[in-house]
């Protein structure tokens, strides 16, 4: 006779949970288990009830009873209680049971295949996981966190080369982007996700160390860095996920790969995936004409944000053309052209007033110090032509021994090559640099302005321009990763490692997104909440039980939004 749990998947995706005692019978030499006992629903089980109906058969057998009422750890361990650990365990909790619900685990298994291992793993990885997004930190010091600072379910210790062993595992699993297929579909079928938008956009990362590696197989290389650290070789790592902000699949690049190169790449991979229809909204740096037209293949949609400032006819068409606006939202404004020698495409104008007074107010406080420099320089130019002598440039004589004026000073060289004042300037024949007339009024048209361009017959210029938007969300993922989930430093050498890596952070950001998606809360509130649950170790005379603290109403509130139920309190009985 044992306890065993049931579940069935309801048609919005939500899996219930139902608990039967039964015990197995023989029929014909074929094991069938049978029903003696419906205890109803996991998620509404009384557990009191369980515990008194062990402690009940305890007495009948005359055995000491393994659970007590909760809270009543004398009568689980007998008498001389003190405690001897204490983990916190509510976040872990929290993110195993998201896992679990978003079918991660099953997913994982799968990929994984049927090979044995002496540890477990999937938990293996899990632990992993949960420690970039509770406290990051390497490989080994996760292994060590997971044996002794956290309560990781169903895995009591680990250590290095276990984790390395998993990482390794894992990313022959997904060498074929099989893993992250499995976990994408898992969340997609329970969220009911909208795949019909994505969006997709790159970052780099880079990695403290003094060259390059070299050969064709290279990974870390030098690029052009999103971190402003062209010094250090890096790697380019590239998101797609959905208007809601959950990540479907993450790739990564040597570090010398340009945004051009990768789009046609990005398409073959998730058409694969046979998603449907799909439009895959990209930033400026992605629309090239081949581009574009590599995502038109096989009925494909993009929305691509267009390029304003590089001369290309069609966008000086359709900037040129007039027309009236229309409201979206207090601080956009759309409206769509048309031309005759693009009739398969469609072109949305975005303009938002907020942002085009921040423009303005730029451009202005930049033009002053501009005026105010190039004042400076004639300053410095007069004063030179009275002090021949001390000459502010290299000079040259004439036969009347007079100062010709030299062609540059210092301060004009620095003024020119500034990078955000020297775009405002432009230099004479003579020499003498001066405010770019025609650049200013070119900006001024321009101003708090976007172009975007999309060949979809169906969207409205509202879905178009609010489509782009939501591109945010990818930038916003780019942020977790090197923030919250602490990307770098990279502490692996080899690049199978070096994915893997980014795959456990990919795995990391999906429940994270999930969790705030839920709650309506920061990642950071739900974090610091549920880490103020403990697993408290007691021991006493008979033993040592394991406790979990009550929960107070925020507690239960973040674990209810995620559907995840919370907690017994008593979680492990060790007889003596």
């Amino acid at each position: 006779m044992y306890l065993r749990t049931t579940q069935r998947r309801n048609k919005d995706g939500s899996i219930v949970r139902y608990v039967q005692v039964a015990h197995n019978r023989k029929v014909d030499g074929v094991t069938h288990a049978e029903v003696l006992l419906n205890l109803g629903r996991e998620d509404r089980l009384d557990r009191d009830g369980l515990t008194r109906l062990v402690a009940s058969i305890n007495r009948y057998l005359g055995e000491p009873a393994p659970a007590a009422l909760p809270g009543d750890a004398a009568q689980l361990v007998g008498d001389h209680l003190h405690v001897t650990e204490s983990r916190p365990m509510g976040t872990v909790y929290l993110l195993d049971g998201l896992w679990r619900m978003l079918g991660v685990d099953d997913a994982l298994r799968k990929a994984l295949g049927p090979r044995r291992f002496t540890t477990d793993v999937e938990r293996v990885l899990f632990a992993l996981v949960a420690n970039r997004a509770i406290d990051p930190m390497s490989k080994l010091s996760a292994a060590e966190w997971a044996s002794h600072d956290a309560a990781i379910p169903g895995l009591t210790s680990m250590d290095d080369d276990q984790a390395y062993r998993a990482m390794d595992v894992l990313i022959e699993a997904d060498a074929q982007a099989k893993v992250q297929e499995a976990v994408f579909f898992a969340v997609a079928n329970l969220l009911n996700l909208e795949v019909d938008v994505l969006l997709f956009d790159t970052t780099s990362t880079y990695f403290e160390r003094d060259t390059e590696e070299e050969g064709d197989q290279a990974f870390r290389r030098y690029g052009h860095s999103k971190d402003h650290r062209k010094d250090l070789p890096q790697i380019v790592i590239g998101l797609a996920v959905t208007k809601e902000g959950i990540p479907v699949r993450c790739w990564c690049w040597p570090g010398n790969t340009t945004d051009v190169t990768v789009l046609p790449q990005v398409k073959d991979s998730m058409r694969d995936w046979r998603l449907g229809r799909v439009v895959t909204v990209v930033d400026r740096g992605f629309s090239s004409e081949a581009n574009l037209q590599y995502l038109k293949r096989a009925g494909g949609h993009y929305i691509a944000g267009e390029r304003m400032r590089d001369g290309s006819p069609l966008v000086e068409a359709a900037l040129s053309r007039q027309g009236r606006y229309s409201q979206v939202r207090d601080n956009l404004r759309v409206k769509e052209v048309k031309l005759d020698a693009a009739p398969d495409r469609r072109w949305v104008i975005c303009h938002n007033p907020s942002e085009a007074e921040r423009d303005k107010t730029q451009r202005d406080t930049a033009l002053d110090h501009v005026r105010a420099e190039l004042e400076r320089i004639k300053a410095l130019r007069e004063r030179a032509a009275k002090t021949p002598a001390k000459p502010a440039g290299k000079a040259t004589v004439k036969a009347d021994d007079k100062p010709v004026e030299p062609a540059h000073v210092k301060a004009e060289c620095a003024l020119r090559d500034h990078p955000a004042y020297g775009r405002w300037v432009r230099q004479q024949p003579s020499g003498r640099l001066v405010i770019d007339r025609a650049k200013v009024t070119a900006e001024e048209r321009l101003d708090g302005k976007y172009l975007l361009s999309t060949p979809d017959p169906d969207l409205t210029p509202e879905d178009i321009a609010l489509g782009y938007k939501n591109l945010l969300e990818a930038e916003r993922g780019f942020r977790d990763l090197k923030s919250t989930l602490e990307l770098r430093p990279v502490h692996h050498h080899l690049e199978p490692r070096i994915r893997a890596h980014v795959l456990l952070c990919w795995l990391a950001l999906l429940l994270i997104r999930v969790a705030e998606r839920s709650t309506d809360l920061t990642w950071r509130r739900i974090a610091i909440e549920l880490g103020r649950v403990h697993a408290v170790t007691l021991t006493g005379s008979a033993g040592s039980v394991v406790h979990v603290t009550p929960l107070n109403t925020t507690q239960t509130g973040i674990l209810a939004a995620c559907k995840v139920t919370p907690p017994p309190t008593v979680t492990t009985l060790t007889p003596a």
